[in-house]
């Protein structure tokens, strides 16, 4: 299969089978008569499990590392869960992130709904900001 063969069946564009096979992800043989990458069924194989793989937050690297692991005909599902139970673990912190951070976003709109608008004068820049007090504030910064 040509590029554009194997994006087809996979469901992906020409330009990810060849980030894919810039990566080493993909393993293209060379037409001797024309020198065109030929793919075969283990890079579209290959090429839809990385697309599921990426579908379920594994990294480029990660996906390399569970290639490499088949390809040595071990079992790369023992480093799946790890990178797996890791990974869930760190999105779950974002997620409590993201949820602190939209109840501060909230809190301070409602405020700020009511306060009048200012205007820079050389002392202040935005009164809005410069007067939010976060209940929750820890006087850390990112």
């Amino acid at each position: 299969m040509k590029v554009k063969e194997l994006a087809e069946a996979a469901g992906v564009t020409p330009d990810t089978v060849r980030y894919y096979t810039r990566e080493g992800l993909l393993r293209p043989s060379r037409n001797p008569d024309n020198r065109y990458q030929q793919y075969d069924a283990d890079d579209l194989r290959r090429l839809r499990f990385a697309r599921k793989a990426r579908q379920l937050g594994f990294s480029l690297s990660e996906i390399r590392a569970i290639l490499d692991q088949a390809d040595e005909h071990h079992s790369p599902c023992p480093m799946v869960r790890d990178l797996f139970e890791r990974r869930l673990a760190q999105v779950e912190r974002e997620i409590a992130q993201l949820q602190q951070l939209r109840q501060r976003m909230r809190t301070a709109l409602n405020v700020w709904r009511s306060m009048p608008d200012g205007t820079p004068d050389g002392h202040t820049i935005c009164q809005l900001i410069e007067h939010w007090e976060d209940a929750t504030d820890t006087g850390q910064e990112a």
